[in-house]
């Protein structure tokens, strides 16, 4: 059986701090037993959350926070990502891949998390994404 393991840890809008958090969850999932195949995609949608939480969610305000929330049960991992932002409506994100839209920048984030992820999803207000990955067959 894998090691589970649950946490939670509040963070500075800062995107270093970010990244540490990032890792810490990546460390945990490999030593945990996660398929390194899956890793991939949980990193790039952990990278996507936590940035767009810092950067669009919370404006790099010094004085908000961002709040992550990690439980992985050998099966799973799901990790609460929630900002102090006002909030956004995730159906408002232009599709990055309709031909007008394709030099825009917005919307390939939200891509990535869907197309790696088992589960996204966001609260209505639309300040926390909560993203599942089921461990794939080796």
């Amino acid at each position: 059986m894998a090691d589970s393991f649950e946490f939670e840890v509040t963070i500075p809008s800062d995107t270093a701090k970010g990244h540490e958090v990032q890792e810490d969850i990546l460390q945990r999932l490999q030593h945990g037993g996660f398929p390194e195949h899956d890793l991939f995609g949980v990193k790039l949608a952990l990278e996507e959350g936590i940035v767009n939480a810092i950067k669009h969610g919370n404006g790099l305000d010094p004085n908000k926070n961002v709040s992550v929330h990690c439980s992985y049960d050998g099966e799973r991992v799901i990790v609460e990502i929630e900002d102090e932002g006002p909030g956004f409506d995730p159906g408002d994100v232009p599709d990055p891949t309709a031909d007008e839209n394709l030099q825009k920048p917005s919307g390939r984030g939200l891509m990535l998390m869907k197309a790696f992820m088992t589960r996204v999803e966001f609260n209505d207000k639309g300040n926390r994404v909560i993203l599942e990955k089921e461990r794939s067959a080796e």
